[in-house]
């Protein structure tokens, strides 16, 4: 076994505080790997708190990893000692269903295995994440990242990344679709970098009007005040696609006549609410709602591949370890651009 310095939640109303534990020892297909950076997703607050239910503790979070190889096992193939590496959302699943044989596995069918909150397919060992010093995973849901991007920019990609790069692919935006991006948070600006990327014309959509100058900083075109009931109207019937980044709650209704036709709105945010729908906004100019969630293993390696051809990562400020806590609540404030990053010597 493996002793791991870490933080963690020991229950849904007590702060992250230090703790230790012990990983298991590297299997034959297993990577371990020093933990360098790890990012912090609203959904770690969420799962803390147990605001989505069934949280287990003590909770280690963190599902946004980048580190080096420290030891693979004698089956291990696509990485060797030293390699800079990632590890994101899932770190296992039922591998033998047919979405898993299609590199679908955020969609088992028998559901995939969190990186943290999960019971691994064991049936026993309780995953921790990425706020600690070293994690060992299968090497199938191991990333390999280019040397030439800042490793610490890189990790949000592994969850904001892959969240807002997967359906923008599945709907095969680029040159002349145009997009609304509904938020700019962590989901919002890596969904404004792509979409931009990709060719499209983008349009940030926000309730907040000092929000313009950094949307046209990252690049977008246009920016709608979305309380703006005349810019509201001047939009109907004009988007191709809207991703949905928004986890504070709202109605789905006004966004939908935004689009036009055959215009379709993903949905990757998480509000703590469900939204209101109706459906006639639906029947007029034939729109739809899709959710999305992350990317399966393939796409997750194709994402950061092309990250790495554009220079395209996240916007990051990065904490030490013992600043978590105080973290949380300035996420809660909305006052990050755009993710906190953990730097993991700080914990070491």
């Amino acid at each position: 076994m493996i002793p791991v310095k870490a933080y963690a939640a020991q229950s849904a109303v007590t702060s992250l505080a230090p703790f230790s534990f012990e990983r298991r020892d590297a299997r034959p297909h297993d990577v371990q790997i020093d933990i360098l950076y790890c990012g912090v997703c609203h959904s770690d607050i969420h799962q803390v708190r147990n605001e989505w239910g069934e949280s287990i503790y003590p909770m280690v979070p963190g599902h946004e990893i980048v580190g080096r190889v420290l030891k693979v096992g004698n089956h291990v193939t696509k990485f060797k000692e030293g390699d800079l590496v990632a590890v994101g959302v899932m770190i296992d699943s039922c591998r033998v269903c047919k979405n898993c044989n299609a590199n679908l596995e955020q969609y088992c069918i028998e559901g995939m295995t969190g990186t943290y909150n999960n019971i691994e397919r064991d049936g026993v060992t309780l995953a921790q994440g990425g706020y600690s010093t070293q994690i060992i995973t299968d090497e199938r849901f191991v990333y390999r990242i280019s040397e030439s991007l800042d490793a610490a920019a890189v990790a949000p990609l592994l969850c904001a990344g892959i969240t807002t790069y997967s359906p923008l692919r599945f709907l095969n935006v680029g040159a002349d679709t145009r997009v609304g991006i509904m938020g700019l948070g962590g989901l919002g600006h890596m969904g404004v970098k792509f979409a931009v990327a990709f060719g499209a014309e983008v349009t940030v959509i926000s309730t907040s009007k000092n929000k313009e100058a950094d949307a046209r900083k990252l690049g977008a075109h246009s920016f709608l005040l979305s309380t703006d009931e005349s810019g509201m109207k001047l939009h109907a019937n004009h988007f191709d696609v809207i991703l949905n980044t928004v986890s504070a709650n709202h109605g789905y209704t006004p966004y939908l006549n935004l689009l036009d036709l055959n215009g379709t709105m993903i949905i990757v945010g998480l509000p703590a609410e469900d939204p209101v729908v109706k459906p006639f906004k639906l029947l007029k100019n034939r729109r739809s709602i899709v959710g999305s969630m992350i990317g399966g293993t393939k796409e997750t390696q194709e994402m950061l591949n092309y990250c790495a051809e554009k220079n395209i990562v996240a916007d990051v400020e990065v904490i030490p370890m013992e600043y978590i806590n105080e973290a949380y609540e300035r996420m809660l404030r909305n006052d990050v651009k755009y993710r906190f990053v953990i730097d993991m010597a700080s914990l070491k």
